[in-house]
């Protein structure tokens, strides 16, 4: 049986510590950071519990990727370069093979974004994962959910609607078959956060954030925050791959008001459509220009005739939805 310290030491003891910026990583009471002189911390905090944010049997590798993805896809959404996140983690048991992949999963994304795991907390109980992470932002430059101007046009990263899309295959709400359902699963078990997009938008885009509950839910914040309106068009809603093939009723819901997506909607001036368009390129990640913001309250859906849509939208809560 694993004790506390064997389960820290064989499994989340793996990274090199290279960055000047991280002055004690994991081994006493606190971990040290060291910012880059001049700029701001940006911190979040995410908490995923089994059975509410995802399966109990969920395969450990790629629950490793997402716990810590939904984390970088808000540091993404402010437009801040990840640093290093820290662990709190309870486990029913503690199980090699479900730690190894766990892990595994985890670090392989942590590497990619150069992001350090430098502490945390471990015990037994049901099974809860929250990451808390860090991030470098010059000030002045955070894309904030308040910054939002009339006659900004509205954008989208990538695709929507293929993780709610398989959300509804596992509940059997409509049938899809094998090979589909995979493809659209991988979206929804491990998100792409878009960090180098959202640092290619600092000085562009005026607001953002990610979609994690479903865009007209998310985009919502924006507005209020901002105290503005909005108008866009559901039929320039970048469909996901999967949910292109599906009648035309799912893939108006599910892009509207899906989650697990992870994608960032932001906010940009007219005069920044080719910055915004050559930032997506040079990040590779496609984006979309999908509305406008305009004075007034609250979000207008127009149909393909540019008509108001009446649709019963619908976005996860965390204490409303069941």
């Amino acid at each position: 049986m694993l004790s506390e310290f064997d389960l820290i030491q064989n499994y989340f003891v793996k990274q090199l510590i290279t960055d000047s910026r991280i002055a004690m990583g994991i081994g006493d009471d606190c971990a040290l950071l060291q910012p880059t002189p001049g700029m701001q911390l940006a911190i979040s905090s995410d908490m995923l519990v089994s059975g509410r944010h995802f399966f109990a049997d969920a395969d450990p590798h790629m629950l490793g990727h997402k716990c810590l993805a939904v984390n970088l896809s808000d540091l993404a959404a402010m437009g801040a370069q990840p640093l290093a996140f820290t662990l709190a983690l309870s486990l029913p048991e503690a199980n090699p093979k479900w730690l190894s992949g766990f892990s595994r999963g985890m670090f392989q994304l942590a590497q990619q974004h150069g992001c350090y795991l430098i502490g945390g907390d471990t015990t037994k109980g049901p099974l809860n994962i929250c990451i808390t992470i860090f991030g470098e932002i010059p000030p002045g430059q955070a894309l904030r959910r308040d910054a939002a101007q009339v006659g900004d046009d509205i954008w989208i990263s990538g695709d929507l609607g293929d993780a709610r899309l398989a959300l509804a295959g596992y509940w059997n709400d409509i049938k899809l078959e094998q090979a589909d359902h995979q493809q659209a699963a991988l979206r929804m078990h491990m998100p792409t956060p878009r960090n180098a997009l959202g640092v290619a938008l600092r000085g562009i885009a005026h607001a953002a954030l990610d979609i994690s509950d479903g865009l007209a839910g998310d985009l919502g914040h924006i507005l209020e925050r901002s105290d503005v309106g909005a108008i866009m068009e559901i039929d320039l809603l970048p469909a996901g791959l999967i949910l292109q093939r599906q009648s035309r009723e799912l893939r108006r819901q599910f892009t509207l008001t899906g989650g697990d997506d992870y994608e960032l909607c932001f906010t940009a001036p007219e005069e920044k459509r080719d910055a915004v368009m050559a930032a997506g390129a040079h990040t590779s990640t496609p984006v979309s220009r999908v509305g406008k913001i305009v004075e007034g309250k609250g979000l207008t859906v127009l149909d393909q005739h540019m008509q108001p849509l009446q649709m019963d939208i619908q976005t996860f809560d965390h204490f409303k939805t069941p």
